[in-house]
């Protein structure tokens, strides 16, 4: 799978057959149906690769020529937090701003476009899960076909729960008798049909060793885990109506660490570069194959590193980190360059400049999304990480702290300092350069925490540890509702918003989007509070 393009609907054409279904009396000769199309493993496969195509819609087309709008997880994940602003000019997609201020309205563009494009990845999951039962193929790859279904249904349920709080949960395709009838269940019900979902996909799912290279990037028994642990993690912050524990969260890392499948990288400046994408930190990240395509829908690669990076360059200039974010920090912090630059720092040694403010909101770029521009610039082929072996310790970390094992926790926590410290420049730091050179940040920089760092603080430590290393990750906004940080980081008008939007969580207040108008009129959907 890695870097071949996902089809975004190879079967499209059977798909369509459906609404058509009554207008032969037998079986079409020479057509691939929806009975049929699952006859062998090649299709099977095609159509398990449909279901991940849609984890990687940010702007482009779905097979059926429909235009999808332009959202990101960063949008959520990083600028709805402390940790990012808009960027670009002020004028320029201002939806994102409303998305920033609580000033959304049902017809927001990305709002609209990430609920689209995640029932579409819902739907494609369930027709794959209800006709791979009979597919005449051996029971090795059905069940492991059916775990990455499984995975997946859950990646795109978590999403929408995590935006809009709970869903219409459907286990199979949806029918047309369905349209006016659906109601949403409530977000632990929701909650707890994705565990269901993650569960199943740990018992399907095969270890990363046991896939070919052709196949990295596929969910593995170590995504699932560690995917669970998430959801556990928020709903103990957010809403534990489900009763969870922090023991649980550390059995599931403890399973991932003990598994002898992944590890950190060796130097944090590669993680985000090509050498390493599906490397031994890697416990899912989103596949993507540069296109060579005209502007305009993309049918291949991505847009996500495009628009965040330099709009003095070649790209919009979105998604500014915050100075917030750079002065968290610890002093000769190697992640630091690698998670952020401003004018005049120098990026596969060429020197930057970033127009601030009159194209820049805060002086800063995400240099994780950072690539060399791609001979088209409209599909970058760079993966998106979306989650990481440094996030699976950082999880246990709190884990343990948190069910009184601090020696554990102390002993991930600095795992992950130990290798920030042995961390190189990012590629191409000096002028014309083209190497990871060394940063000769002094010996004493980053110490490990020591057995004084004890209680809270060391839950504070954990917490700073989580900022930088994930920063720019799309995951702050999350970890700051759930440790109950959120509201109180917004000034006065703009939490007055959040708060007027949020469902009353059985921890803390979960600020939610607003559901698009035209599945609130057509499905007859309660919409959330505020709207």
């Amino acid at each position: 799978m890695k870097k071949y393009s996902f089809p975004a609907l190879l079967i499209s054409a059977f798909m369509l057959l459906q609404g058509c279904s009554d207008f032969l009396d037998k079986e079409p000769l020479g057509r691939e149906t929806d009975t049929n199309y699952f006859s062998d493993s090649t299709n099977t496969l095609l159509a398990i690769n449909a279901v991940y195509d849609v984890a990687s819609y940010d702007e482009g087309n779905d097979g059926l020529g429909n235009y999808l709008p332009h959202n990101y997880e960063w949008m959520w994940g990083d600028v709805l937090s402390d940790d990012a602003e808009k960027g670009s000019t002020p004028s320029d997609f201002l939806d994102i701003q409303y998305l920033k201020e609580w000033r959304a309205l049902p017809t927001n563009t990305p709002v609209v476009g990430v609920w689209g494009n995640l029932w579409i990845g819902i739907y494609r999951a369930n027709w794959v899960l209800k006709n791979i039962e009979t597919a005449p193929i051996s029971n090795t790859l059905k069940t492991r076909v059916a775990g990455e279904a499984h995975f997946l249904r859950a990646y795109y349920y978590f999403y929408l729960a995590r935006l809009f709080g709970g869903m219409p949960l459907f286990s199979e395709p949806v029918k047309t008798t369905e349209y006016s009838t659906t109601q949403r269940a409530s977000l632990p019900e929701t909650y707890a049909f994705i565990e269901k979902d993650l569960e199943q996909a740990i018992a399907n799912l095969p270890e990363k060793n046991q896939y070919s290279a052709s196949d990295l990037g596929r969910a593995t028994k170590g995504a699932a885990r560690g995917y669970l642990a998430r959801v556990i993690m928020y709903q103990l912050g957010m809403d534990n109506t489900n009763n969870h524990t922090w023991k649980q969260v550390l059995d599931l890392t403890n399973a991932i660490t003990q598994s002898g499948q992944y590890g950190l990288t060796a130097n944090f400046a590669a993680i985000f570069d090509e050498i390493s994408e599906n490397n031994t930190e890697s416990l899912f990240e989103i596949q993507a194959k540069e296109s060579g395509q005209t502007w305009g829908p993309i049918k291949t690669g991505v847009t996500n590193n495009v628009i965040q990076n330099n709009r003095a360059t070649w790209g919009w200039g979105f998604n500014n980190p915050t100075t917030s974010l750079v002065n968290e920090f610890e002093a000769n912090d190697p992640r630091k360059a690698m998670t952020v630059y401003g004018n005049g720092d120098i990026l596969f040694g060429v020197r930057q400049t970033v127009a601030f403010p009159a194209e820049n909101m805060t002086g800063y770029l995400n240099r994780k999304a950072a690539i060399v521009q791609p001979a088209q610039s409209s599909a970058s082929g760079q993966n998106i990480r979306r989650m990481r072996y440094a996030e699976i310790l950082l999880m246990k970390a709190e884990a343990a702290a948190q069910t009184g094992d601090e020696a554990t926790a102390r002993a991930a926590i600095n795992e992950i300092r130990a290798r920030a410290r042995k961390s190189t420049l990012p590629l191409g730091s000096v002028v014309g350069g083209s190497t990871y050179d060394p940063t000769n940040i002094p010996a004493t920089a980053l110490p490990d925490i020591t057995s004084s760092v004890t209680g809270s603080a060391l839950i504070t430590a954990i917490l700073h540890e989580r900022r930088v290393e994930l920063g720019m990750e799309s995951l702050r906004f999350w970890d700051q509702i759930r440790t109950g940080t959120y509201m109180s980081s917004l000034t006065a008008d703009v939490r007055a918003r959040a708060q007027a939007r949020s469902i009353a969580g059985s921890v803390n207040p979960i600020p939610v989007l607003p559901i698009p108008l035209n599945e609130v009129q057509t499905w007859g959907l309660q919409q959330n509070p505020g709207y």
